[in-house]
């Protein structure tokens, strides 16, 4: 993942500052790295809590640095990544505990980190967007943080769906069937149940005050449909939502922008979606 990083990101990449740190975390040091868009000012700016992409296995902050860059450049917003603990040495719960702790400590220490923690989103693709969802489910039920939206790239909603995209496009299409039944088993060892809604979010018995949604699919996804369905769900329950299916792409197209235009196009559109966002009150 990381070589086809190297290969398939831009190379015209927006100028922001990184900086990484070291947490103390649920598990262990935490590592998070954050970007500072180059024209911030001293006022506090948007932030947003990003988690990678890579099925609960694979991938790192390095693997997505280039899309945090274009997120930040592109949107204005300081851009958290974290580096969660990854399966089959640390299966589940413990990516989502890394999450939730990220999250809670960005949102504790706003104002040191330059951020406003009213317009505090959290963002993922992929797996990524799993945990973003969840933690946004977590967030309200907790009342603390309050967050102001949710971007969403690619998400796995339903770790039991049998959709049409999943059918369609289980081959061929850069995440296969078998890489991702096989991701989920080291994730979710046996004796854990993959409906439960951490999980599987879309399984959640209520939608209702969740942060406004901005979620992104691709037409060649295997996960299209349970992404679509997602935002259905949030929108009957009364969440604004923004859906955007990208013709023509597929999973992980936001890790191929430096080849594919329409995916640097798809990148850069998710990223004013959120900079208007996180512009409006919550």
């Amino acid at each position: 993942m990381l070589e086809l990083a190297r290969a398939l990101d831009p190379r015209d990449l927006p100028t922001v500052a990184v900086e990484d740190r070291k947490l103390a975390g649920p598990g262990g040091e935490l590592a998070i790295r954050l970007y500072t868009p180059a024209e911030v000012d001293a006022r506090p700016a948007p932030g947003m809590v990003y988690f990678h992409g890579g099925v609960g296995v694979f991938c790192s902050v390095e693997t997505h640095d280039a899309l945090c860059r274009m997120l930040c450049g592109d949107s204005g917003t300081r851009v958290i990544s974290v580096d969660y603990r990854l399966a089959p040495e640390h299966p589940y719960p413990a990516a989502l505990e890394d999450s939730w702790f990220a999250t809670r400590w960005v949102a504790e220490n706003a104002a040191h980190l330059g951020i406003d923690r009213t317009r505090l989103a959290v963002g993922g693709d992929s797996a990524g967007a799993t945990l973003a969802a969840v933690v946004c489910q977590l967030a309200r039920e907790s009342r603390n943080p309050l967050l102001a939206a949710q971007l969403l790239l690619c998400p796995v909603t339903d770790l039991c769906a049998t959709t049409a995209s999943r059918a369609a496009f289980s081959e061929g299409y850069f995440l296969s069937r078998t890489m991702l039944d096989w991701a989920v088993d080291q994730y979710c060892p046996a004796g854990i149940d993959r409906s439960d809604a951490h999980l599987s979010p879309l399984r959640a018995a209520d939608f209702t005050g969740l942060p406004r949604a901005y979620i992104h699919t691709a037409e060649f996804d295997p996960m299209r449909d349970e992404g679509a369905a997602y935002a259905q769900a949030l929108e009957q329950a009364g969440v604004e939502v923004h859906y955007t299916c990208h013709a023509g792409l597929i999973h992980h197209y936001y890790g191929m922008a430096g080849a594919i235009p329409a995916a640097r196009s798809a990148v850069r559109e998710a990223a004013l979606s959120l900079r208007c966002a996180l512009d409006r009150p919550a």
